[in-house]
């Protein structure tokens, strides 16, 4: 009786073990006809409109940029959508967004779509296309430079610490977050943050219909509500991606059934060749990557921060935001 029993048992077990082996099986199965499939749409897809999406923090992201050049050189894309929700992030992250967007405007239709928030470089991103949309509770403006140093030496002093150091000039390294900051430091960092400042204007100005004047007075860093923005003429229009597809076959008659295609900037794991592509897969199956997603935008938060040796244009520069 006792052998009976642990044969039985014995078998339970075998089976538990095959159970979570077919699981993994399928998964990995599964993963792999994704790859496949996806593969097969990079190779052989035709004519579409590419969206891309700007969401979170903005900086200078090289895999971006490469992405964009990329979109601006295929024929097989014929209009393009920006899905903007960022409250901002560096000035010259911005810049470099706004410039890969204006070369690929100068050749394809561009219609940007505003969602919760798009402000400071957020609206710098938007600029760059030719129709902007925005939902009517959209909160976007912003319009402005930052730069933010901190001031420790107060604590410092508090806990007896003294900090000495040798520089070639007054101004090398100012502001320095272990001093206080002198009035020629504060004036240097100004003359910078002024310099620009203008440069975001004269884009405004450039970009919407309306002249240097009207631009300057809504850059005071106020932020609008979507239907604030129409009436004040940043933005053209309520509206969200029905509304862009609309706009692209009205102006430029792209076709309101052609494919929409998402573009997402290259992915690390695709160095790995097949095997990273299905980990990718699987991953996506499983629901990890939404988890792995919201664990990135919190350590982004806890990260940029820290960051404070350019200048930002972002709305409410929180960790709770996406910064």
């Amino acid at each position: 009786m006792s052998l009976d029993l642990d044969a039985v048992l014995d078998r339970r077990r075998l089976r538990r073990k095959l159970t979570v082996w077919r699981v993994i099986a399928f998964a990995l199965v599964a993963g792999l006809i994704v790859v496949a499939a996806s593969s097969i749409l990079d190779q052989f897809g035709g004519d579409h409109v590419a969206r891309v999406s700007i969401h979170g923090f903005i900086s200078e992201d090289p895999n971006q940029l490469a992405m964009l050049k990329q979109i601006e050189k295929d024929k097989k894309i014929k209009a393009v959508i920006v899905s903007i929700d960022s409250p901002g992030g560096s000035t010259a992250g911005g810049e470099a967004l706004y410039e890969a967007l204006r070369r690929i405007a100068e050749k394809k239709p561009m219609v940007a779509t505003m969602s919760t928030v798009a402000a400071s470089a957020g609206y710098m991103v938007a600029l760059a296309s030719d129709h902007i949309l925005a939902r009517r509770t959209t909160i976007t403006g912003s319009i402005g430079v930052i730069f933010q140093s901190p001031d420790a030496s107060k604590l410092l002093n508090t806990v007896g610490i003294s900090f000495e150091e040798i520089k070639s000039s007054p101004l090398k390294a100012e502001p320095d977050p272990l001093t206080p900051t002198t009035d020629e430091a504060r004036e240097m960092v100004r003359s910078v943050i002024l310099d620009t400042y203008d440069w975001f204007v004269d884009l405004v100005a450039e970009r919407r219909p309306f002249d240097r004047d009207t631009a300057l007075a809504l850059a005071d860093g106020r932020i609008f509500s979507g239907r604030q923005a129409v009436e004040a003429r940043l933005v053209d229009a309520i509206g969200a991606q029905e509304e862009a597809r609309d706009w692209l076959n009205t102006e430029h008659k792209v076709a309101t059934d052609l494919p929409l295609r998402d573009w997402k900037p290259h992915n690390p794991e695709e160095e790995f060749g097949f095997l990273g592509r299905a980990l990718t897969g699987i991953r996506e199956i499983s629901g990890l990557s939404g988890l792995l997603g919201q664990l990135s935008q919190q350590f982004e938060g806890i990260k940029h921060p820290t960051a404070l040796d350019g200048l930002r244009s972002v709305w409410q520069p929180q960790p709770s935001q996406g910064e």
